[in-house]
């Protein structure tokens, strides 16, 4: 597997911020009771079943704190893990440990729940020809983070905000006065600002995709919260003329289901909002 990129920028921005956030003026317990020198190994013990991810990112914050820091990686992002396993091995100063090991963990733990998810969806969907996007349901300023966990376990990163993919949804349609009036109004937008955006619109009945139908000049039709005799009549309309998604509450018992249908694409909010953090932890060897 390719791995993702991280926006060098943002994760830099992120460590200083979650370091901020926790430390603030000291870790006061640390430097009351550890020796400024004190060298110290530990081991990222995990304590759950799923995929681990976020490793890189912990590196990146260990030798943040302490450029000598030594890490041992002995699973890789995006590699299953079981109960006891041992993720890496860390060494570096003391104080060091314990200041980012909150960051560290929290970090980790959220990421990894999120790969787990993600890679259980993409194994429903094996052998279709469909991809599982993700969606803008994040946790504000860790889009980036959870969208790069969501590409570790195989699903595939939509847009990744406002700026970069038109997406006409009802509330645009019924503030626009029609499907009709919002298609043309944005492509009449896009022409004047010269920008070369797709475009998705949302469809909520087989009447408003037929009106996409007649009005056309769109990227994509998203299926919001469609049936699957629906989603199959929705598609012979659509004909391969446009590029088809659904969308609307999809979990894991349903999404094979809906892969069979032969839709494009399927978004799943829950990658995000509904992943469950994996269970990790920090110990000093003594």
């Amino acid at each position: 597997m390719t791995m993702p990129k991280l926006d060098n920028d943002l994760l830099r921005d992120f460590i200083k911020r979650g370091l901020d956030e926790d430390v603030k003026d000291g870790d006061h317990t640390s430097l009351a009771c550890i020796p400024k020198k004190q060298k110290s190994k530990a081991k990222l013990l995990v304590k759950d079943q799923g995929v681990i991810s976020g490793i890189s990112i912990a590196k990146r914050i260990f030798r943040h704190l302490d450029p000598k820091a030594k890490i041992e990686v002995k699973i890789k992002d995006g590699e299953d893990v079981k109960y006891g396993d041992v993720a890496f091995y860390l060494e570096c100063n003391s104080q060091a440990l314990l200041k980012g090991e909150r960051l560290a963990l929290n970090t980790m733990q959220r990421l990894s729940g999120i790969t787990t998810l993600s890679k259980q969806f993409q194994k429903e969907v094996e052998g279709y020809n469909v991809q599982i996007l993700d969606t803008r349901k994040t946790t504000p300023l860790l889009r980036f983070l959870e969208k790069w966990a969501v590409a570790i376990g195989g699903c595939t990163n939509y847009r990744d905000g406002l700026y970069d993919w038109i997406m006409i949804k009802d509330n645009h349609i019924d503030a626009a006065g029609s499907i009709t009036k919002a298609i043309k109004k944005t492509n009449k937008y896009l022409k004047i600002n010269k920008l070369d955006l797709g475009i998705t619109v949302e469809v909520r009945n087989i009447k408003e995709l037929k009106e996409v139908m007649d009005v056309g000049k769109v990227t994509r039709i998203m299926l919001d919260n469609f049936k699957i005799g629906d989603i199959k009549k929705a598609l012979n309309i659509i004909n391969g003329r446009f590029e088809s998604e659904v969308s609307g509450g999809v979990r894991l018992n349903v999404v094979k289901s809906l892969a069979k249908t032969g839709v494009n694409f399927i978004s799943v909010g829950a990658l995000t909002h509904s992943a469950h953090s994996l269970d990790l932890s920090l110990k000093i060897i003594k």
